[in-house]
């Protein structure tokens, strides 16, 4: 059976990638065409109409587009979570110059930037942050950093930027800084544009990140796909694997970067400005799709005024299906 999956250039796509690549997926007699989408939005939109059969998605995402707070109406459900972690908060350089932290804990660095965005604000110049989508963890975290500092979220102001745009915006001045995901934040320090401030997991551990998000119309197909991407994340995690993950993840038709780069995106091990819980996370511990966490983004959605009642998660969010599926695995 040929199937189409969508995902965005990440690094936490590997699971789709190595499932096709590496011939999980054609072990459960599944075909698999992937397509690299422009944004967040399209790959929404070509999943909800059906032009593909499923997805690498944000999880806030996957929710609203079920739940019709965002794009057309969708059957979407989500059997797997395919990574946690990942993202992070890059500030311009001249930004991070002007705050001047006075150290490198969360605190000094959000107090620091809410000094500068406090007096933009109130010189009518509010700092222009980018994020990948409204619902998303980014916008969230971008929240969570703002309150760090004691900040009202209100004082800066939010576009959405799609991550493989990010270092873009960022070096022509069109933002003062952006949350992406891995390896954008990389990409952007690597270019000399851009300082990593604060990752995403110091704001908000092990937060669902990405998951598979597929309609409930493929059926037979379902769990054979939930296997072979399950495989295929538990290879990704293996740390034996890093090296042919990175060389398969910088490929032209993947995320098409410099392995090197990847590297740094992708740490070997836990150091000391990253421990190993902060790290992108794949693999077994994280695939089944946690109500807990579901309730985690729907009180996020919440908060950031993105309606949403708690009995909704469960209508998208599905660790049945996922047990069934690993019962084979």
């Amino acid at each position: 059976m040929r199937l189409r999956l969508g995902y965005v250039p990440l690094c936490d796509a590997a699971p789709l990638i190595a499932a096709h690549e590496l011939g999980f997926a054609r072990t459960e007699g599944l075909d698999l065409d992937l397509t690299a989408e422009p944004s967040w939005a399209t790959l929404r939109d070509r999943l909800a109409l059906g032009h593909l059969d499923g997805a690498h998605m944000l999880a806030p995402l996957a929710m609203a587009s079920r739940l019709a707070l965002s794009g057309p109406p969708s059957d979407l459900i989500v059997p797997l979570q395919l990574s946690v972690n990942g993202n992070a908060i890059t500030l311009s350089r001249g930004l991070w110059d002007e705050m001047q932290p006075g150290g490198t804990g969360l605190a000094d660095i959000a107090r620091a930037f809410a000094r500068v965005a406090a007096a933009r604000r109130d010189a009518g110049r509010p700092l222009t942050l980018g994020t990948v989508h409204p619902f998303s963890c980014h916008t969230y975290q971008l929240r969570l950093f703002a309150e760090a500092g004691e900040l009202e979220p209100a004082a800066i102001r939010t576009v959405v930027v799609p991550p493989q745009y990010s270092l873009e915006t960022l070096a022509r001045g069109l933002v003062d800084g952006f949350c992406a995901g891995a390896p954008w934040n990389a990409v952007a320090a690597a270019a000399g544009h851009g300082r990593i401030a604060v990752l995403g997991s110091t704001l908000a551990p092990d937060a669902p990140e990405k998951v598979l998000a597929v309609s409930e119309r493929l059926d037979d197909a379902l769990l054979p796909l939930v296997r072979a991407v399950a495989r295929a994340g538990r290879w990704c995690a293996d740390p034996d694997n890093r090296t042919e993950l990175i060389q398969r993840l910088a490929r032209r038709s993947y995320l098409d970067l410099d392995a090197n780069i990847l590297a740094a995106a992708i740490p070997s091990e836990a150091t000391a400005d990253m421990p190993a819980g902060e790290r992108l996370r794949f693999g077994a511990p994280i695939e089944e799709p946690s109500l807990e966490h579901a309730r985690w983004i729907a009180q996020e959605m919440r908060r950031s005024g993105q309606g949403v009642r708690p009995s909704d998660v469960e209508t998208v969010y599905r660790p049945d299906i996922y047990r069934a599926a690993a019962a084979d695995l």
